[in-house]
């Protein structure tokens, strides 16, 4: 499978190779982050070649208001667009299972939004059908929101959607990799692919941040990101001991406003809705020139549907002991849901084989006689 995947030969990667031919034989931008390294440790280019530096990409743009070749040269060269559109097509390659490839490559939003509120819709229909009166009424203490749904209509299926994106995700992984000679038993790989990510190191020409907007450069973009990446996290911290309390010592939510479930839980929210306007925005007044036109409604709709689930989320903390409880719990655990369904064919990818490239490359960076990485 791996191989076929690798042989496969569209548009985007003929286009992408020729660029990088180019831009190898330039190399006036080998500084630049990760890819011009890599880049330049190959004479020829495959397919799973352009997928690997495809990924490495973090589409800060510094190459192309840099390259003399872009247009109006008569060699055009885009590399941001080239590389993102083929990191697109790397989406839907390695996704399993097939069939749901391309869910989210068009309409994203429409699609995102319709699964949410239908599964919010569903929960809805059940809290009715097992008591009105639990579902509009002032509920407090422990275990409030298993009286308006039932503890084993909320757990079982949230878990078994999010075991099944665990499950695709982990063989989209595997997939991308198998195109690798290298081994993923590698410590100093990972630890450095980690760090990379933790920093977003290549998020930007060296530090300079990304062009937003008019060629200026600034790291707003690099900060939002990490506002969305360390609240993301600090969600699912907050999601992991909430589990703990819960099966360990049978405390069940809501917790106290000062518990650790809590306030991590309110620190990533924020860091949520901060992090995902501020990257709305970014999306809205960047130059469209070195970007793929194909990439922005899985973008939009990633970037709605995290922020529908952070927003949804603080409110239902904030007016949890209100009339309006129940209704905020249905609208938000069917964000919650759609996005664990969605999770493995959504932008939320990227950082799957965003992170395979960077083992990737940290272990090529090693082996190589003389790396220009640094």
């Amino acid at each position: 499978m791996a191989q076929q995947l690798q042989q496969t030969e569209t548009t985007a990667i003929r286009e992408a190779r020729r660029v990088m031919e180019v831009c190898n034989a330039c190399r006036y931008c080998e500084g630049y982050c990760a890819v011009f390294p890599a880049m330049e440790l190959r004479r020829q280019f495959s397919s799973g070649d352009l997928h690997y530096l495809a990924n490495l990409c973090h589409s800060c743009r510094s190459c192309y208001y840099a390259c003399q070749y872009a247009a109006p040269h008569p060699f055009d060269l885009n590399p941001p667009r080239a590389l993102a559109e083929v990191r697109a097509e790397t989406y839907q390659q390695y996704a399993w299972p097939k069939r749901f490839a391309g869910l989210l490559s068009r309409n994203g939003v429409i699609v995102s939004l319709v699964i949410s509120l239908s599964i919010a819709l569903l929960l809805l229909l059940a809290g009715l059908l097992l008591s009105p009166q639990s579902l509009f009424g002032t509920h407090t203490g422990s275990g409030a929101f298993y009286a308006v749904i039932p503890y084993e209509a909320m757990v079982y299926p949230a878990s078994a959607i999010f075991l099944f994106g665990l499950v695709a995700m982990f063989i989209g992984f595997r997939r991308f990799w198998a195109l690798s000679d290298h081994s993923l038993v590698t410590k100093d790989g990972w630890l450095q692919a980690l760090k990379d990510v933790a920093t977003l190191r290549y998020l930007g020409n060296d530090g300079a941040g990304c062009s937003y907007p008019d060629m200026a450069f600034s790291n707003a973009r690099r900060h939002f990101h990490q506002l969305v990446m360390y609240g993301f996290l600090l969600c699912f911290a907050a999601t992991a001991v909430a589990t703990l309390y819960d099966h360990l010592f049978n405390w069940q939510a809501p917790y106290d406003y000062l518990s650790i479930p809590v306030v991590l839980g309110t620190l990533g929210g924020l860091g949520l809705v901060i992090g995902c306007s501020g990257l709305f925005w970014l999306k809205f007044i960047a130059d469209p020139v070195p970007g793929a036109p194909n990439m922005l409604g899985m973008d939009v709709a990633f970037i709605l549907l995290l922020f529908a689930v952070a927003l949804s989320g603080l409110l239902l903390l904030a007016l949890r002991e209100t009339a309006v409880m129940g209704l905020l719990l249905v609208l938000h655990l069917g964000f919650v849901l759609g996005f664990f369904l969605l999770l493995p064919y959504s932008k939320f990818v990227h950082a799957i084989y965003r992170l395979a490239a960077l083992i990737r490359y940290a272990i090529e960076r090693r082996e190589a006689p003389e790396s220009r990485a640094e």
